[in-house]
């Protein structure tokens, strides 16, 4: 165990919250307390800590099926779409979330797969928007 990680893991908060080690699997929107797969993000939090990230995950399933289910109507572009805008800012808001409250490993693998640059670049600056915006909104 290094420094970086005993540090992380020496929080001093008061006895009525104690943090623990949740592993979290974004794939399968599942919080364990035991690591089952090298796929998931180990945090750690308070049980109220805990309850948001479990709405956050919620909220994201929720938002998938919503967009998956806006994928089928005829003639509208995902693009633009406000069930994907709403699918892209929970995406977001669980990484962010998992960052904050994440160990070094996981602050440093989001950090190094730039999941949330990604999901803040629109792409529309590529060849193909005309004047950075599609026309089909």
């Amino acid at each position: 165990m290094t420094n970086l990680t005993r540090r992380w893991e020496e929080v001093i908060l008061p006895a009525n919250e104690l943090k623990k080690h949740y592993f979290v699997s974004v794939n399968h929107g599942l919080i364990q307390e035991v690591r089952n797969d090298s796929n998931e993000f180990d945090v750690l939090l308070t049980a109220d800590e805990l309850t948001t990230l479990q709405n956050l995950l919620d909220n994201l399933q929720k938002g998938d099926e919503y967009a998956f289910r806006r994928a089928f109507v005829p003639y509208k572009s995902a693009d633009h779409d406000e069930a994907i805008d709403q699918f892209d800012e929970q995406t977001i808001q669980l990484f962010q979330y998992l960052r904050q409250h994440g160990s070094i490993e996981t602050q440093q693998t989001i950090d190094e797969l730039g999941v949330l640059a990604k999901l803040r670049n629109t792409g529309y600056q590529d060849k193909g928007y005309d004047g950075g915006s599609p026309t089909n909104k």
